[in-house]
């Protein structure tokens, strides 16, 4: 983002925008879009917000909102705008000339937010290989400052087509190698999870909406001191701990994912594949929820899509609603544990604090008894399968091919 713009001491400042295009969920207040810029590092000066049948070909909000943006820009003196929803190349450079100043979107927020936060080689290349793809779309020069390390991404002027066309080149370069490099990272991730295989290593996986809490009950499990903040995509890189439940269930690998959050960029999803990976490997998840945001559960839906995605939906899911301890009076439930439905299928749910403690003794238990019920599950399937029952396995006419 064009950060380049801010005063020594004084945040950059930025206009929001949402188009509201008739979907049952449009964030109204353009809440989720602020506490994206906030967390970039900018400061919100105002927010706008319409509604159409359908984006403008040119302008995406049309001329009469792009005036009213523009005014507010000017005696604002903003230098840049973000917008709720993904622009085409060409929306976002009509945007910027229309405007006079940097004009960015959801997905490349977002991806800067990774940039910033990703802390193992694994992550840092799956943010390069992201960021090189999206930026590949752009018939802008935006992208330099990857190759140079200064500037924003809002960073424009350069030479003519010419150089464009050497730039595009070097894109594609540049993708090839941070992809074949990733792929040896995948090779190295498959490795470890064999011999967790072998060691029979039961693999238990946080997930969730983005600041539903999952770090902080992550480290209220393990003892552990992952990194958890009140803010998003606080955490970016898998961490993963060992953890004793007991006799009854032994103990178990417990994997801290990252955040799922709406509209999550599928360029993302793809090049974040090996760390999710863990979600999709797991024998069980544990589906954290922020239970005191008013709209948890949309954001059900929103992991439930991408565990889908990524070829995690089969997973068994403990619901795991957080935050007990910031819910209002009138909404918190008598039992701390219950059945509720998951895609239409009956799941069981707890409800806790990670910060206070309440409920941790309660998750557990349900902890325990479900890896206990998936390890004899498991068990059960290898006694039948002649491999692990000392038995030669039945061959049907052997010599008929």
């Amino acid at each position: 983002m064009s950060s380049s713009h801010a005063t020594e001491n004084a945040q950059p400042t930025v206009v929001l925008v949402g188009v509201n295009f008739g979907v049952v969920n449009f964030d109204h207040e353009l809440h989720e879009l602020g506490l994206l810029a906030e967390t970039a590092g900018f400061a919100v000066a105002e927010r706008v917000v319409c509604k159409r049948r359908a984006p403008d070909p040119a302008l995406f909000v049309g001329s009469g909102k792009a005036d009213e943006i523009k005014l507010l820009v000017d005696t604002l003196g903003v230098k840049e705008v973000l917008f709720d929803q993904a622009l085409s190349p060409a929306q976002q450079r009509n945007l910027e000339r229309y405007l006079g100043v940097a004009v960015n979107d959801r997905t490349l927020l977002i991806l800067e937010i990774f940039a910033q936060r990703a802390r193992s080689h694994e992550g840092k290349l799956q943010v390069e290989l992201a960021r090189l793809q999206y930026l590949s779309t752009r018939l802008v020069r935006r992208w330099s400052h990857l190759e140079r390390q200064r500037g924003g991404v809002g960073h424009r002027g350069g030479p003519g087509e010419t150089q464009i066309e050497l730039d595009r080149r070097m894109l594609s370069d540049s993708i090839k190698r941070t992809r074949e490099r990733l792929e040896k990272v995948k090779k190295q991730r498959a490795t470890q999870r064999k011999q967790r295989d072998r060691r029979n290593a039961f693999n238990v996986s946080l997930v969730g909406y983005t600041n539903a809490g999952k770090s902080s009950l992550f480290n209220a499990l393990v003892k552990a001191r992952a990194y958890a903040a009140d803010q998003l995509f606080a955490t970016l890189d898998t961490t993963t701990r060992q953890l004793y439940l007991g006799d009854h269930a032994g103990t178990v690998s417990l994997s801290d994912t990252v955040g799922f959050i709406r509209d999550l960029p599928h360029g993302l999803v793809d090049a974040f594949a090996a760390t999710l990976q863990e979600a999709a490997d797991a024998d069980l998840l544990l589906h954290v929820v922020d239970a005191s945001n008013p709209g948890h559960f949309e954001q059900i839906q929103e992991v439930q899509s991408v565990l889908h995605d990524i070829g995690a939906g089969h997973v068994p899911q403990l619901l795991v609603f957080n935050k007990l301890d910031a819910m209002a009076p009138d909404t918190v439930p008598a039992e701390l544990v219950n059945i509720t439905e998951l895609d239409g299928e009956p799941v069981q749910r707890v409800y806790v604090s990670a910060l206070t403690g309440t409920g941790l003794a309660e998750l557990r238990r349900l902890l325990s008894d479900s890896v206990a019920a998936g390890r004899q599950l498991t068990e059960d399937s290898d006694t039948k399968d002649p491999r692990f029952s000392g038995q030669e396995p039945l061959v049907e006419n052997p010599d008929v091919a």
